[in-house]
């Protein structure tokens, strides 16, 4: 049941670092395009739609080490 658990932790970081680093690269790359079509939809300045990536992006990290790399590495410990 521990080798289990460890290797769902251990795919779910993987598979959510991969979401990051994809989400971080098309920011990067299609920014202006993104920032556009995003700012039309809900209406706001493209400043403001760049500074929200940012926080996503930051809030994504975050939420990746806390539920996903942090469970896997205690249950390593444990075992």
């Amino acid at each position: 049941m521990m080798e289990a658990m460890r290797s769902f932790f251990a795919w779910c970081s993987v598979i959510n670092i991969a979401v990051l680093i994809f989400s971080s690269i098309f920011m990067v790359l299609m920014r202006g395009v993104a920032s556009r079509i995003h700012a039309r939809m809900f209406n706001l300045e493209e400043s403001d739609i760049s500074r929200s990536y940012f926080q996503f992006l930051a809030h994504y990290k975050m939420l990746i080490f806390v539920f996903s790399i942090v469970p896997y590495f205690a249950l390593r410990i444990m075992a």
